[in-house]
């Protein structure tokens, strides 16, 4: 059990840390109000700050202003400032113009590049015509010599089967021949047998007859009585009439077979004949045919070292052509990333029939030249604001003088002007500057500027700034 002391010392220390917690809440609250207060104090010092110092730089500047000394200072510095951007921007127009001519030049050997391409491509057209027929007229002179050879080989072989059949001809009759001979003389052995028992018999008849005494009468039938019997025993069955018709016949065939023998060899000297002016009309078209393959592989080779040639020049072309054609893309990516870079306006060249927005050689030219367009004004509004930055506003001045107008006059020191401490106003220079570009700047146009003239030191600057202008 809790005492009562406890129990009164536990109520006294809970009121105590209530009132303790009272009191850090209260405190933190006022924590945070001071430091709130502490903030806004510190802005509003910073502010105060802020508008000191720009009222010293406006006391700074006024007192300038009223230093005729240290104003013809400043503008001397502004002078030469501005001389120099002058010469800048006629390097830069300088440039931008050499670069036009360059294009133009391009352009103008892009298309004589692409008329002598289109001039090679027909002349490689051509001359593939000419090859096709050439090898089309080598390819029939071809066919054309596998059909003599057939042919030739057709006459090689009809020739062979003549010769062979002729051959066989001529054994033929050769035994035939032989037959004959050897049959006539064996008639003729015969015939010279019965001949010498004929003079036999003669002598022995004339034997008789002169022993006999007979008369010549006598001896002339005995004579054909003779005959008459040798004819008998020469015919086989003692038929006469047959044994003259056998000899007829066997004269006729002889004959005959005379006949074909001289008929083939007529025929075999037509065929010599034949077979002489056939070799030489093979040895002829043998001999055309390799005249006809000489002058086809010279025409084929003329054609190659022609096609050869024609597709080096062509290549040469494309390459030549594709060189112009990556600088113009380089120059198209560049001329639209400064035109993106500047934020130009193309509405005047959407206007036209035909475009998409995109940059393309035909438009390239109006790109520039609103390119050059938004420099000028760019160049005038920083020789404005640098202007303005300067001297503040100006009163008893009628114009601003155009800082294109002749920048060599710029050098001369100016008359000393009287100058007024502007008021120190709500107006600051911000509000000048939006003024300046919002309202004046629009009314200076650039048909209305005439451009400088380049100086030497300009172009001479415009080779060493080239590649500045992307």
């Amino acid at each position: 059990m809790r005492s009562p002391k406890n129990l009164e010392m536990d109520d006294k220390n809970y009121t105590e840390l209530k009132l303790l917690l009272q009191t850090k809440d209260e405190y933190d609250a006022l924590i945070k109000a001071m430091k709130s207060l502490l903030t806004e104090l510190d802005e509003k010092i910073m502010d105060i700050e802020n508008k000191i110092l720009r009222q010293k730089r406006i006391l700074v500047k006024i007192q300038e202003t009223q230093n005729p000394r240290k104003l013809r200072k400043q503008i001397s510095i502004l002078e030469t400032h501005l001389n120099l951007v002058t010469v800048h921007f006629d390097t830069m127009l300088t440039t931008n113009s050499k670069l036009r001519h360059d294009i133009e030049d391009l352009r103008f050997e892009k298309a004589a590049y692409d008329h002598v391409y289109r001039q090679l491509r027909r002349q490689l057209v051509m001359q593939k015509k000419t090859m096709h027929v050439a090898v089309e007229q080598s390819t029939q002179a071809y066919n054309q010599r596998l059909e003599a050879m057939a042919r030739m080989a057709a006459m090689k072989d009809r020739r062979q089967k003549d010769i062979s059949q002729y051959k066989m001809e001529i054994r033929e009759l050769e035994r035939i021949h032989d037959h004959e001979t050897k049959l006539k003389s064996f008639l003729f052995i015969k015939l010279k047998d019965r001949s010498e028992f004929e003079e036999q018999f003669k002598k022995e008849e004339a034997l008789k007859a002169s022993k006999h005494h007979r008369t010549p009468k006598g001896e002339s039938f005995q004579s054909y009585e003779v005959a008459h019997m040798r004819l008998l025993k020469l015919s086989e069955h003692g038929d006469l009439e047959r044994l003259v018709t056998d000899f007829v016949a066997q004269e006729e065939k002889n004959f005959a077979q005379f006949n074909y023998v001289t008929e083939l060899n007529n025929d075999m000297e037509m065929l010599n004949k034949k077979i002489q002016s056939i070799q030489d009309e093979i040895y002829l078209l043998k001999s055309q045919q390799q005249v006809y393959d000489d002058e086809g592989q010279r025409t084929v080779r003329e054609l190659e070292e022609k096609l050869k040639k024609t597709t080096e020049d062509a290549n040469q072309i494309e390459n030549t052509n594709k060189e112009i054609n990556k600088t113009l893309d380089q120059l198209k990516s560049f001329v639209e990333f400064l035109f993106k870079k500047i934020s130009c306006d193309a509405t005047k060249i959407l206007e036209h029939l035909g475009e998409t927005g995109s940059i393309t050689n035909i438009n390239l030219t109006q790109y520039f030249a609103i390119i050059e367009q938004k420099t000028n004004e760019l160049l005038l509004l920083e020789s404005y604001i640098r202007f303005l930055e300067g001297e503040g506003e100006v009163e008893g001045v009628s114009s601003l003088i155009n800082p294109f107008w002749g920048g060599s006059s710029l050098l001369k020191l100016p008359e000393p002007l009287k100058v007024f401490a502007p008021a120190i106003t709500g107006d600051t220079m911000s509000e000048k500057v939006e003024e300046c570009k919002t309202g004046r700047i629009g009314e200076l146009a650039r048909d209305k500027l005439p451009l400088p003239t380049a100086s030497p030191v300009a172009s001479q600057q415009s080779r060493n700034n080239r590649l500045q202008l992307f």
